[in-house]
């Protein structure tokens, strides 16, 4: 029975670069596989899109979240959050373990943005309990994100169970660090790099990373590395650095 758990979070620009200047799902793909992450959570995630499947001849055929899992990830979940004349996109977590229950939450607090948070409750070997997962792409504006914080919370003390495994992780858009105080006080949920390095790790944009928006959360797990992915191949392949950290169930 293995306690050890690699997970990682990355939000995928939908597949592009910075801008949008080149299509990089390929590129990704190869490099979320190099990672060897057990758990992915992965945020503006391209379900279905007929223009770019017109304009680029090496689109996927697959949705991305299917196209990016392959033969690594043996089950996956996707929320799907914004629709439009097009397709839409959404969250989505890759799993090398079980997916035995998900649902996506519509967390919208504005016409002006779908936002969804994606629970996915995973069965690992030997575990006692099982593993929840809560992937989360959060508003743009404080006000949205306090009453998706909250919601977040709500949905968590009435769903998951006080002792089994939890991990939150995604686009926080958490500019004031909010998130980490509802956290700590009620959930006794922990940022990983806040625990290694003092404070969450600086994330956007990809190139120089300056803010600190995307995070890992964590209850029932001691942090054993974490590590940010940043400069080269990872700046040319989207907006945001991806994150990863490697725990141990305690």
């Amino acid at each position: 029975m293995s306690k050890t758990l690699h997970v990682a979070t990355y939000n995928i620009h939908k597949g592009f670069s910075h801008f949008n200047r080149r299509m990089m799902v390929h590129e990704l793909r190869e490099r979320l596989h190099a990672m060897r992450a057990d758990v992915v959570f992965l945020q503006e995630v391209q379900g279905y899109h007929d223009h770019h499947a017109a304009r680029y001849a090496n689109w996927p055929q697959k949705p991305q979240y299917e196209f990016l899992a392959d033969t690594v990830w043996s089950d996956f979940s996707y929320g799907k959050n914004s629709v439009y004349d097009e397709g839409h996109h959404g969250n989505a977590i890759l799993s090398r373990f079980p997916i035995v229950h998900w649902n996506n939450l519509d967390v919208s607090a504005h016409a002006m943005e779908n936002r969804g948070m994606l629970h996915c409750e995973m069965k690992l070997p030997g575990w006692n309990e099982h593993l929840h997962c809560i992937n989360v792409h959060l508003g743009l504006f404080s006000r949205w994100r306090e009453k998706q914080l909250l919601t977040l919370r709500d949905h968590i003390e009435k769903l998951v169970p006080a002792q089994a495994p939890l991990i939150i992780a995604g686009d926080f858009n958490d500019w004031r660090s909010r998130a980490g105080r509802i956290f700590a006080d009620s959930l006794y949920l922990h940022e990983v790099f806040e625990l290694i390095r003092g404070r969450p790790a600086r994330s956007y944009p990809a190139a120089m990373p300056v803010f600190r928006l995307d995070r890992i959360y964590v209850r029932g797990f001691r942090v054993e590395r974490v590590h940010v992915h940043r400069g080269r191949p990872w700046s040319k392949i989207s907006d945001h650095a991806a994150l990863s950290a490697t725990m141990m169930r305690v």
